[in-house]
């Protein structure tokens, strides 16, 4: 199901009903093959962290420890689906709103990241038909097992594409309407290496900022630098360039860097944010 990602996005909602009932047949619940070692700071609740490799995951701004299910969109197997499609739930909650947050290209080939954020169902009905639709895509949630876990949050799921290579999850969860937004210095990120074949340190970052953050500063372990600031109002920055960005659906926003070769992952800050207007 995965290697055909990126055209399964451009299905109608039509073919996405016709291939529910197909999907249920074809998944299968994960077994964590390791585990995602998460440590930080000061957030609002621990998430749950999907890697690329048998590597550390480095995060700022959460803590725990956290086994790590088959990995969505990259091979990995996904929990099993509900056997019914609801007709009524509106037709955005079957299809992700994907947008790419960065793109390159390394040693001639392409790359980039996109995320999938997935609107929020109201009641069983719809979320049995959202996890169904979730499987098309590799999308089901890390520990999801059944679709009542859904219920009231938006979840997402972000990727990496190398070249032809499949898509490699790196990290997902949900927001919910509880959750305590994001603001200030709060960063969130991960950290990964880029290439799993001849690659053992961690220099893609990607990570969550709140909507006042106005520039964030990887750090990497050679003592230089990467600054990712927000564009301007109604200023538009091609992907290809480090850039802090919405995406649709999310109420964070998102940034990534890319360490230069030969060095890794130290630090990701947020250097700069809006300050409130005084009175």
């Amino acid at each position: 199901m995965s290697a055909d990602r990126e055209t399964n996005h451009d299905m109608t909602n039509s073919d996405i009903t016709t291939l529910l009932t197909e999907a249920t047949d074809e998944v299968e619940i994960g077994i964590a093959p390791y585990q995602a070692v998460i440590r930080g700071g000061r957030r609002r609740k621990a998430r749950r962290w999907a890697v690329a490799t048998a590597t550390a995951l480095v995060i700022a701004g959460s803590s725990a420890t956290l086994a790590v299910a088959g990995l969505p969109g990259g091979g990995g197997t996904v929990a099993p689906a509900a056997t019914q499609t609801p007709t009524t739930a509106p037709a955005d909650l079957f299809t992700p709103q994907r947008t790419t947050l960065a793109s390159g290209v390394e040693d001639g080939k392409p790359w980039k990241v996109v995320i999938d954020v997935w609107a929020t169902p109201r009641d069983k009905a719809q979320a049995e038909g959202q996890l169904q639709a979730m499987a098309l895509y590799g999308d089901i949630p890390t520990g999801v097992t059944k679709a009542s876990e859904l219920i009231g949050k938006s979840s997402y799921v972000t990727y990496l594409r190398d070249g032809d290579d499949e898509s490699r999850g790196v990290y997902e969860d949900a927001f919910e309407e509880t959750d305590i937004p994001m603001k200030g210095t709060d960063v969130e990120s991960a950290a990964i290496p880029f290439r799993t074949t001849d690659e053992h340190v961690e220099r893609l970052v990607i990570g969550m900022v709140g909507r006042d953050a106005e520039q964030v500063t990887c750090a990497w372990k050679n003592g230089t630098a990467t600054k990712v600031d927000r564009p301007g109002k109604d200023t538009e920055v091609a992907t290809d360039q480090p850039a802090i960005r919405r995406a649709e659906g999310s109420p964070v926003d998102w940034f990534v860097c890319l360490a230069p070769k030969g060095t890794q992952y130290k630090s990701a800050d947020v250097t700069e944010r809006q300050v409130p207007a005084a009175g």
